[in-house]
């Protein structure tokens, strides 16, 4: 997600300034919500040509055309000269536009897709990533955009409220404070003279803390629903005058991500072969007097804001369905090309998973989240509707992650 400084609305002195300073260590051991900067990782390592995959792509070129677009959207707005680093190998943000631009190039020729294959293993470097295992092995799961019945006035049904960002919200760079959090930053508020961590998922739902702030974007009928809302990190609002509201991810309360499914499975609620979006709903369906309990367990809360196109991923520039991960920001290039290698459902008219097949497709790194951390993890955008709906809510399946750069010139 977006990156962030301190909130305009926030006017701090120089005393509070000293005192921020005086807090910052304890506040960053506390809050467990600080985030660092890009930098070499041994999460990718180059292989050699004999071990490149088969670049087979399941999808259309119009969408991996516009998901290119968007990447090079991104990079257009960082210096030529920036280092990204696949593995411990470094390149310019540049070089990585180049590289989209000659692998679209590629991709949109009318040459054979054996011809293209030849052409990618001359001109590209590829990296596989090591995996949570260190053998490549990659957990693929998937995320989608949840069209929403909603209000933009509170009443008997809507009663439930999507924030926008609170004026107190506030992100600490901690380098400022002293170089050995260098790219460190921690989520905050302040609070009669003293830095607080912002206030949980309890804090805000159950205890109401931003009541009457006037941060409503729209209103749900759903508990449960926003939470799976704040879960994607996107989705559209579907009013009664048939109007829509696309929202989008803006700010994290830097609380850690917890897997209410994990919670569950733990407790003995669901089994962990039976576990999925559905299943859950099902159980909190079924269980409204634990709804509560289980969703304050994921102290994580997520702010949005409405967008014209979307959704938005942590670049801030759309998402493309089918063809933009989330991975740890930490461990690999933002933006750049990536080849993904799991499997796929096949679903029948009424949504029900029937088989799942294996798949091969080109795809865009444009987004992050709380539960996308380490080598092994992989989140792919799935879009909106029930496909989406039902791919990503099932999708739990190992397999391979490469990224690709074009290959340096030799001296």
């Amino acid at each position: 997600m977006p990156d962030g400084g301190i909130h305009n609305n926030m006017d701090m002195n120089m005393k509070h300034k000293s005192l921020l300073g005086a807090l910052l260590v304890a506040l960053l051991v506390l809050s467990g919500c600080a985030v660092t900067i890009e930098k070499p990782s041994l999460s990718l390592t180059k292989i050699s040509a004999g071990e490149y995959p088969l670049f087979v792509d399941d999808l259309d070129i119009e969408t991996l055309e516009t998901a290119i677009g968007e990447s090079l959207e991104y990079y257009a707005r960082l210096p030529e000269d920036r280092i990204v680093y696949f593995g411990t190998d470094s390149f310019t943000v540049g070089e990585l536009k180049e590289s989209l631009v000659e692998f679209a190039a590629i991709m949109k020729s009318a040459e054979s897709p054996k011809t293209r294959n030849r052409r990618l293993r001359k001109s590209f470097d590829v990296y596989r990533a090591s995996g949570n295992d260190g053998e490549g092995t990659v957990l693929f799961t998937g995320y989608y955009a949840p069209i929403l019945k909603g209000s933009l006035s509170r009443d008997s049904v809507y009663r439930y409220p999507i924030y926008r960002t609170p004026p107190d919200h506030i992100v600490i760079n901690l380098e400022m404070f002293h170089s050995k959090f260098k790219g460190e930053r921690v989520v905050a508020r302040y609070e009669d003279g003293t830095v607080m961590p912002y206030y949980t998922r309890e804090d805000i739902d159950a205890k109401g803390v931003l009541d009457g702030e006037g941060l409503e974007i729209a209103w749900l009928s759903d508990p449960v629903d926003l939470f799976f809302l704040h879960i994607q990190g996107s989705g559209i609002i579907h009013l009664a005058d048939g109007r829509l509201i696309r929202v989008s991810y803006e700010r994290s309360n830097g609380h850690p991500y917890r897997s209410i499914g994990r919670y569950l499975v733990d407790r003995g609620k669901v089994s962990l072969e039976d576990i999925s979006l559905k299943s859950i709903k099902k159980y909190l369906n079924r269980h409204p007097e634990e709804v509560p309990e289980v969703l304050n367990y994921n102290k994580s809360y997520v702010f949005f804001r409405i967008v014209e196109e979307g959704p938005v991923g942590s670049l801030n520039v759309p998402v493309t369905p089918g063809r933009t991960i989330a991975t740890d920001s930490i461990r690999f290039p933002k933006g750049a090309l990536a080849f993904i290698r799991t499997k796929k459902p096949s679903v029948d008219e009424n949504g029900r998973i029937v088989s799942w097949s294996s798949f091969s497709r080109f795809v865009l790194n444009q987004d992050t989240g709380g539960a996308i951390k380490g080598p092994g993890r992989v989140d792919l955008f799935c879009g909106s509707g029930m496909y989406a709906e039902t791919m990503a809510g099932h999708l739990k399946e190992t397999g391979e992650l490469y990224f690709l750069v074009k290959r340096k010139p030799e001296n």
